[in-house]
Parts: structure tokens; sequence; C-alpha cells
């Protein structure tokens, strides 16, 4: 357990967990450095410090990819990359200043019920 719940990062880590037991990886990253504030992974090769790093640069590719369309107004609601069996979805805190990062198995998670969790867990980082 890389995580305390004594912080919002940690407390949000142990919601998801709590709504989606089945989970393989969770970690609330700082947008800005990729540093994992709170992880968890039930899957032994998923490292989910490893994966919060790669995908700061995926959001951060994005947001570029964003301002040079001009897309004034916009901002990202969440990210979801579709793999062969597993779903990695990425959703933004509502300042844009940290994000959870969520793995889960495509057969065993509904993509709704996912990111209702994780709507809910980004509003504890407020």
């Amino acid at each position: 357990m890389a995580y305390s719940t004594s912080t919002p990062a940690g407390q949000s880590v142990q919601e998801i967990i709590s709504a989606l037991p089945g989970l393989m990886a969770v970690a609330v990253v700082d947008a800005q450095s990729g540093m994992a504030l709170a992880s968890h992974s039930n899957s032994p090769s998923l490292n989910p410090e490893t994966a919060a790093a790669y995908n700061t640069e995926v959001v951060k590719q994005k947001q570029k990819a964003m301002a040079a369309l001009k897309l004034t107004g916009e901002k990202i609601e969440d990210i979801l990359m579709t793999l062969s069996h597993q779903l990695h979805l990425i959703k933004l805190s509502e300042d844009g200043k940290k994000f959870i990062y969520l793995v889960v198995n495509s057969r065993d998670t509904n993509l709704a019920i996912a990111r209702e969790v994780l709507r809910q867990g980004a509003e504890l980082l407020k």
C-alpha cells in the first residue's frame, strides 16, 4: 500500500479501491511532475508509479495539441486508452493539477461504472 488515507490523494485511492475491488492499478498523480501522490496495484507486473510518469506525458501532449488547435474554453475531462484486455483511464482534477490513473480489466469492469468511480474520486482531490 503506497498511500496514506490522511491525505486527499490517499482518500481518493481508498474510495476507488472500495468501489472497484477488482481494479488492476490506480494512482493519483501530480500532473506537473509526474510523481504519484498515492498508488495501489493488484497486479505485480503493473507499477502505477512508472505508469504515472509516462501518462503525465500523455496529458501534457494532449494539452499541447489542444493549444495548437486553439481549442479555447475546452478542458480535458478524461482520457481513455483501450488495450486488448485492459482499459486505462485518466481523469483530471477540476483544477487540472492532479489526475487519477486507473487500470481495469475490460472483461470485468463496466466502462460507465469506472468513469463514475473516477469522477467521484476526482471530487475528493479538491
